[in-house]
């Protein structure tokens, strides 16, 4: 049995805090959260253990992410001489963004997708950081894989997902996870 392990983390910092989108390894990780299919559950990580987070995408046959390429594993490169980049890994987003020629959020794909909204989103997550909500962090965290994977799901059954065009219009995106 393959381990597809699902992966998204939250920062301390905004990218305004750190001198723009050039600094994502400055952002630091506040909590990372992974959902492994071989152990079929979730692990969260703190700052303090980023070691074993990045331990367990080493080992996962596959990490699946929403834009983890461009962003989670740069926060991650702070942490690590690994190249991350270099992990079998299927993130979302580029794959749906080849297809459509934009970029699309997660909160977009899982709306039109599964009927679900996200709960929050990375600016209140700093929020909560600088407040030391960490179980909010990691629960919206947890939330965020889980509509990851469940999205993931989704195209691999159906050969597709969806979203909400400019014009307002309910579209198919043929995918091939």
């Amino acid at each position: 049995m393959s381990n597809i392990v699902y992966f998204d983390l939250e920062t301390q910092r905004s990218a305004d805090e750190v001198g723009g989108w050039d600094n994502i390894r400055d952002l630091g990780m506040s909590v990372g959260v992974t959902y492994s299919t071989a152990r079929d559950g979730y692990r969260i990580y703190a700052e303090k253990h980023v070691d074993d987070l990045i331990r367990e995408l080493q080992r996962a046959d596959r990490v699946v992410g929403f834009n983890i390429l461009r962003f989670d594993y740069e926060v991650l490169h702070h942490y690590t001489a690994m190249d991350l980049r270099q992990l079998p890994t299927l993130d979302l987003l580029v794959s749906l963004q080849e297809q459509v020629k934009h970029r699309l959020s997660l909160d977009a794909v899982a709306s039109a997708t599964l009927g679900v909204d996200k709960t929050a989103d990375g600016l209140q997550a700093l929020k909560w950081y600088r407040e030391g909500r960490m179980l909010e962090i990691a629960e919206y965290c947890c939330y965020d894989v889980k509509i990851t994977r469940l999205v993931h799901q989704y195209g691999q059954a159906h050969k597709k997902v969806f979203f909400v065009n400019r014009q307002g219009k309910k579209t198919a995106v043929p995918i091939d996870w």
